[in-house]
């Protein structure tokens, strides 16, 4: 039996994909550490601090492929050490005089550090990607529904028409913000750590500076203007972000979930071919997809409060602390890769009802459009005087269940002030959208504007 969710062979589905997985495991971890020594020899090489033959020959043997893990594993547990097994396994294949210039200088966290950041970096591209396909898929279902009127609700019941399309352009206005936070972020995360034992460079000698100029331009990542290990708001931040992603993406998932319901059957997650709902009962067909991503939603926001704790360090260093991220970091990373993943299949095949839209639309049998009436009866007996009128007859037609034209027609003060064809064409739903079409456009052009999409 599996000990996590993430490695489940029958849930891990549900939590995260097998690309994000490649990211997050033994292999790719260890080889990110391997990528920071080789680079490392290469550039004390190329300043003449170790001899050119000793970092070759490390650069060349710090492949994963040439070390046992779970060898690599048992000697970490049995020596207490997260690093150095996996240090001892590459020295053990390089000549006795080459080996020993392995590590030359870091200490543990700056290899550690530096081999999560580029694992967050492979994952980063993906999350972009990610985010630019549902950013697609809400501008299309934007576009395509920018007319389409469809009951508007605030505190779960119905309130005033809106356009469907106006929906989708919130959220994708939301994935947009989203897409724009990753991408600020990115030269204040993408920062390596060659900083010794206690942030001040002292194992590196006097070329420090231009080693880690050298060292960091070989990984691909910028330079620190100074030790992080004990400053945590880059995977803080990172954490958070991703923290507010899942909550968007738990959102739209949570909407589609209500409007899925039978009784309202506006809009439906996609079905494949033989999907079960239950097991006693076959007629079915659950929003199992939208609940998982909804699950995982609330699962990621604790782990936000974990990282925000995990930034209270003791002194220069704090393994306590150190240790709750790398549960909390690469779990968070596995779970917004999961639910963008699932939230993009989602919506590609979202199934949308607009004849149910419409009907929805008379289910109150016209007090929907309460405030429009108050509105046309306002220019004739003062907006005060029409809201109480309004809600008086609203409230007397909803008790008795007499429909709002008829409950407005029977009321003498209605029928002195507006006609019945101005009545009529009030209590029309589709007629009363605002600017809800407009706005869809404009958020649409702003989307292309801004060129996330691409």
């Amino acid at each position: 039996m599996a000990s996590g969710v993430f490695d489940d062979a029958l849930i891990k589905h549900l939590w995260s994909t097998d690309e994000f997985r490649q990211i997050f495991n033994d292999t790719s971890r260890i080889q990110k550490w391997y990528d920071f020594e080789a680079a490392l020899a290469l550039e004390q090489a190329e300043l003449g601090i170790i001899p050119r033959a000793a970092a070759t020959e490390i650069a060349a043997k710090s492949n994963i492929a040439n070390v046992d893990v779970e060898k690599i594993a048992a000697e970490i547990r049995r020596i207490k050490h997260p690093l150095v097994p996996a240090l001892k396994a590459v020295q053990d294949l390089c000549k006795p005089e080459n080996g020993e210039f392995i590590h030359y200088g870091p200490t543990t966290q700056d290899v550690l550090d530096t081999g999560t950041v580029l694992q967050i970096k492979d994952a980063h591209a993906l999350y972009l990607r990610e985010i630019k396909a549902i950013g697609r898929e809400l501008y299309r279902l934007a576009e395509k529904y920018r007319d389409t009127p469809m009951v508007g609700r605030t505190h779960g019941v119905q309130a005033l028409p809106i356009t469907f399309g106006h929906k989708a352009a919130i959220w994708l206005s939301e994935m947009g913000r989203h897409y724009e936070r990753l991408r600020q972020l990115e030269p204040r995360m993408f920062v390596g750590g060659m900083v010794g034992a206690v942030g001040t460079q002292a194992s590196y000698g006097p070329k420090a500076k231009a080693l880690e100029q050298g060292l960091m331009k070989r990984l691909g990542l910028g330079v620190a203007d100074i030790n992080w290990q004990p400053a945590r708001d880059r995977f803080g931040e990172y954490v958070c972000v991703l923290g507010l992603i899942g909550a968007t993406l738990g959102k739209i998932a949570n909407q589609i979930y209500m409007l899925e319901h039978n009784e309202i059957d506006e809009l439906l997650e996609p079905f494949s071919e033989g999907k079960v709902g239950s097991s006693t009962m076959p007629h079915k067909r659950n929003p199992s997809t939208c609940e998982a991503v909804m699950g995982v939603s609330r699962a990621i926001k604790y782990n936000v409060a974990l990282m925000l704790e995990s930034m209270v360090i003791d002194h220069e260093r704090d393994g306590a602390a150190w240790r709750s991220e790398w549960r909390a970091l690469p779990e968070s990373c596995l779970m917004a890769g999961g639910m963008l993943s699932t939230m993009k299949y989602v919506l590609t095949g979202l199934v949308v009802n607009v004849d149910k839209m419409r009907s929805n639309l008379d289910l109150l049998g016209g007090f929907l459009l309460s405030e429009r009436v108050m509105f046309v009866l306002s220019g004739k007996v003062g907006k005060q005087t029409a809201h109480e009128l309004v809600y008086e007859i609203s409230m007397h037609g909803l008790e008795h269940g007499i429909s709002f034209d008829k409950a407005l027609l029977a009321d003498k003060r209605v029928r002195d002030a507006i006609s019945e064809k101005e009545l009529r064409e009030a209590l029309d739903p589709t007629t009363y959208v605002g600017r809800a079409p407009e706005i869809v456009d404009e958020v649409l052009a702003q989307a292309k504007a801004n060129g996330w999409l691409n």
